[in-house]
């Protein structure tokens, strides 16, 4: 029955059909349809997760009633009842989050001015987003060394980002036994990005002792294992962190919005295997194993305007991603772990 409803699924998006139709031509005559949940490589290599994504004022509602018992900032966007008792709460949770008085960010020994807060119109966000801005990140400087933590919130407003907040990120990159790579499309309720095409995973290792520890990158691998279950449903014994491997890194920064934007050093993990996947509607609107040909067509797709593609993807499939995946057998030769290019 699984197989069937996902063999019936139709994507919203014009572009994505045109996309599927071209991604599928190839894939038609492969046998087997895969179990739920499973990725299976003679499956359609599109498909869409079903779920009902809160929203609007319900969502905000939802959003406040998190975000008051996380202890999440409130500046700029939570208003009404809400966000006066949120307010209250601000005081008490300065010390954590990195305030003093003035709204100065405190940043391992030094005080540096932070950007002042944007109106933040809360109703047009996500609820299960929402909750995730309050997540602290790793802060760092352009070395990549670490200098403190903030909220995912504020490393992801253009205003500080203009005035160099710069934080830590990952990328993975997941090849099946067929050398095809799992892409997926972000979610239309994502804050930064939304509805873009992108590698198998990106986000950020989290200011906790486990993802902080840099030893041979583990609190980053550690990190990807987490959201790579998160995002996708991939459980978490089928990617240890000795089977996630560390490449290089690269830098660079953009904007999603007037709003929103991105600032990272971002670690390049790839993953070679077969996993299992139940992926998150909330955090994946889609998602496909391509081959190389496929991925270039994709790339023509965007050229032309008719998708979109988040910005490091992009960096990432013009300077490097062909020669490392003519090299999936021979990576050791791409590891870098001195330099950090500047994209």
């Amino acid at each position: 029955m699984v197989g069937a409803a996902r063999s019936a699924l139709r994507l919203r998006a014009a572009s994505l059909k045109r996309l599927c139709r071209v991604l599928s031509s190839v894939e038609r005559s492969s046998e087997g349809t895969g179990k739920s949940g499973t990725s299976a490589p003679g499956r359609r290599p599109c498909t869409r997760p079903r779920a009902t994504v809160t929203s609007g004022a319900a969502g905000a509602r939802l959003a406040g009633e998190h975000v008051a018992r996380s202890g999440a900032g409130t500046d700029g966007w939570a208003h009404g009842p809400e966000g006066r008792a949120l307010r209250g709460l601000r005081e008490k949770n300065a010390a954590e989050r990195g305030y003093t008085e003035g709204n100065k960010l405190r940043v391992t020994g030094r005080v540096r001015r932070a950007a002042s807060m944007p109106e933040i119109d809360i109703d047009k966000l996500d609820a299960q987003q929402v909750q995730l801005l309050a997540e602290m990140c790793i802060l760092i400087d352009e070395e990549d060394r670490r200098i403190g933590a903030e909220t995912k919130r504020n490393c992801h407003l253009n205003e500080n980002i203009d005035r160099g907040l710069l934080h830590r990120a990952f990328s993975v990159f997941l090849f099946n036994t067929e050398n095809k790579l799992l892409l997926q499309q972000r979610s239309d309720a994502k804050i930064t990005f939304p509805g873009c095409f992108t590698n198998t995973c990106c986000s950020h290792p989290l200011s906790n002792p486990q993802e902080l520890e840099e030893k041979e990158a583990i609190g980053v691998r550690r990190a990807a294992q987490r959201r790579l279950k998160a995002e996708l449903g991939i459980p978490m014994e089928e990617v240890p962190p000795e089977e996630i491997n560390y490449l290089t890194r690269i830098h660079y920064k953009a904007q999603s919005d007037g709003i929103w934007g991105e600032h990272e050093i971002d670690y390049i993990l790839f993953v070679r295997k077969n996993v299992t996947l139940n992926p998150d509607p909330n955090e994946i609107k889609s998602y496909c194993y391509v081959t190389k040909e496929e991925l270039r067509e994709l790339l023509k797709n965007a050229a032309r305007g008719e998708i979109k593609l988040t910005p490091w993807f992009q960096i990432i499939a013009d300077a490097f991603l062909f020669k490392w995946w003519d090299n999936l057998n021979h990576l050791n030769q791409f590891v870098d772990h001195k330099k950090i290019h500047r994209m």
